[in-house]
């Protein structure tokens, strides 16, 4: 047996996300039975984030144990035949066998884009969240900020959690604005079933002028998912990179 690390990246837009569902195309799905080609049965993919349907991703991980020999340079290009193109396999790696795609990981970065102008871009609207009203970036910058830390993030993660602990520690949290297309990026140790997004939607409400930044410590100290703001559409967040030790 060996243990195999997969990078890939995605278009979520079709897919039920990244867990296997009775109905719809899922990217845990894709592949497993991309593997199975190559390992004459079944195999397990565990991956290091459970993303929705929509969301997409730049380098979200995957483990799996496989008893076949391919060397893993021809492996990318193999199961990479074996996947719609809007999926790509861009790296493997034999890793130790106590590795495990989600239990090992130590952080990971996620990103949101929300195109702030009075008319969409037709061309990137699978990927941002068209906020055509102003919006103060300042406010929301401020607002970032204050989400740095080890805090109780309750108020940002929706129903239906299997996690029993909210408190995630937050390193990055910031706004970036380039010709109307806004990017936020947030780092952690981990983060809660809908989080990033709960995150995104009380931020936005912020910019809207509908809170203010000083509102987001009575968040973090134990307030329930009514208190935050909104949870964004799916379809502007990315899963950008997971870290481990």
């Amino acid at each position: 047996m060996r243990t195999l690390k997969i990078t890939l990246a995605y278009d979520g837009t079709r897919f039920v996300g990244w867990q296997r569902q009775a109905q719809g195309e899922s990217i845990q799905g894709l592949l497993e039975d991309a593997l199975s080609r190559f390992e004459g049965g079944p195999v397990s993919a565990h991956g290091a984030g459970r993303t929705d349907a929509g969301v997409h991703a730049l380098g979200q991980v995957a483990s799996a144990r496989v008893t076949f020999a391919h060397e893993t340079r021809t492996l990318t290009k193999a199961l990479n035949a074996h996947l719609p193109a809007d999926m790509r396999v861009v790296a493997v790696e034999d890793v130790d066998d106590g590795f495990h795609a989600r239990f090992s990981a130590t952080g990971k970065t996620y990103r949101y884009q929300i195109r702030n102008t009075a008319v969409a871009d037709p061309f990137d609207r699978a990927f941002v969240w068209h906020v055509p009203e102003p919006l103060s970036l300042g406010a929301m910058a401020n607002a970032a900020a204050l989400l740095i830390g080890t805090h109780d993030f309750n108020a940002f993660r929706s129903a239906g959690s299997e996690i029993s602990s909210p408190v995630r520690t937050v390193t990055r949290s910031e706004w970036r604005n380039n010709a109307g297309l806004l990017t936020y990026e947030i780092s952690g140790d981990g983060f809660l079933r809908h989080m990033v997004r709960a995150i995104v939607g009380t931020l936005v409400e912020i910019g809207r002028g509908w809170r203010r930044p000083e509102e987001i410590p009575a968040l973090l100290a134990g307030a329930t998912r009514a208190h935050a703001g909104a949870t964004a559409p799916p379809l502007g967040l990315f899963l950008v990179s997971v870290d481990y030790d």
